[in-house]
């Protein structure tokens, strides 16, 4: 079903831009795309997925040692990089003022396996939260790049 799902959204999409029920003027049918940070419910929105998704990661045994020795006031700087990032990936208006993916990662020795663990993770957040597939599958694929300057620094 979950495969379904997108070629489901695709066929309806395709279907509604050639079964208009008017023929408008091209200029009348222009509508500005949501954001995928509107999609997604906003600042608030990625602030709830930001905590759930720490709370799983700060207590899973392969990822909890990445949070060890941080106290209450640097778990609390983590959270707030994360959701600004997350704002300025999915088009939100806020600024991202940590280190870059690499320099922030270095010395971590994250794994490819903690990699994978941690996007399960975030999965399962989304899903949570009921992210459609669509949305989902964006906000994966705006960190997908990352991976790179993340894992084996």
């Amino acid at each position: 079903m979950k495969r379904l799902t997108p070629f489901l959204y695709f066929t309806l999409a395709a279907f509604a831009a050639v079964a208009p029920f008017y023929a408008a003027p091209p200029q009348a049918c222009a509508q500005p795309q949501q954001t995928l940070y509107r999609r997604l419910g906003g600042y608030d929105a990625l602030a709830a997925v930001t905590d759930d998704f720490i709370g799983r990661l700060a207590s899973d045994p392969q990822l909890k040692r990445f949070f060890l020795g941080h106290n209450k006031e640097g778990v609390t700087r983590i959270r707030q990089h994360v959701i600004d990032f997350l704002c300025v990936a999915t088009g939100g208006p806020c600024a991202y003022t940590g280190q870059d993916m690499r320099t922030a990662h270095t010395g971590l020795g994250i794994t490819d396996a903690d990699w994978d663990a941690s996007v399960e993770h975030l999965v399962a957040t989304l899903d949570k939260f009921h992210v459609p597939e669509r949305e989902k599958g964006e906000v994966v694929g705006a960190i997908s790049p990352l991976k790179a300057d993340i894992v084996g620094r």
